[in-house]
């Protein structure tokens, strides 16, 4: 059986990006099933957490957030 990949968090590390009139946070990123959870903010206020898969982030987002 292989072992459990840990979680990675990205929380202290202020990874964000802009979509329409959002500012999506990357929060944590779960190696396991290769997804992302975003912290979505829209004028500063905290609109909620969403799961994302990994391959669904811009190109730039991914460079800086590794799975490997």
């Amino acid at each position: 059986m292989a072992a459990k990949k840990p979680i990675i968090d990205f929380s202290n590390k202020s990874i964000s990006y802009k979509e329409k009139n959002c500012v999506h946070q990357v929060l944590r990123l779960h190696p396991q099933q290769m997804t992302v959870d975003i912290n979505i903010l829209e004028n500063g206020v905290k609109k909620g957490i969403l799961k994302l898969p990994f391959a669904h982030l811009p190109k730039e987002i991914k460079k800086l957030v590794k799975p490997n």
